[in-house]
Parts: structure tokens; C-alpha cells; sequence
């Protein structure tokens, strides 16, 4: 799983990814990179290598 950037297709964002500071959210993994922060050996464009990413978190 780590490391494959098809998962999302090239240049697509993660689509649970929101800007971070928005009531409701929380720190998660990124998705893309599987948490590593990186991709084929180069930073992770969705998470800038830090492998983390600001997600919603489920409520109702």
C-alpha cells in the first residue's frame, strides 16, 4: 500500500482533505503515501512529506 500514487490518480487531490482550523476536523494519515510522507522516493505532493493531512471527523 505504501507509496502508490494510483490510488488517487496523478494530480488528484485527496478528497477528504480540508484546510486545516475548521471546527469538526482532525489530524489523520495521509492517504496517499500511506503516512510516510513519501513517494517513490520523493515528497508526497499531497501531504508535503509530513504524512499527515486535516480530515473531518465522523459525527452525526
Amino acid at each position: 500500500m505504501q507509496g502508490k500514487p494510483e490510488q488517487f490518480g496523478e494530480g488528484q487531490a485527496n478528497p477528504d482533505e480540508v484546510p486545516a482550523g475548521i471546527p469538526g476536523t482532525g489530524e489523520n494519515f495521509c492517504r496517499r503515501c500511506a503516512g510516510t510522507g513519501m513517494i517513490d522516493g520523493r515528497t508526497c505532493p499531497e501531504c508535503g512529506g509530513t504524512g499527515k493531512v486535516t480530515t473531518p471527523i465522523g459525527g452525526g
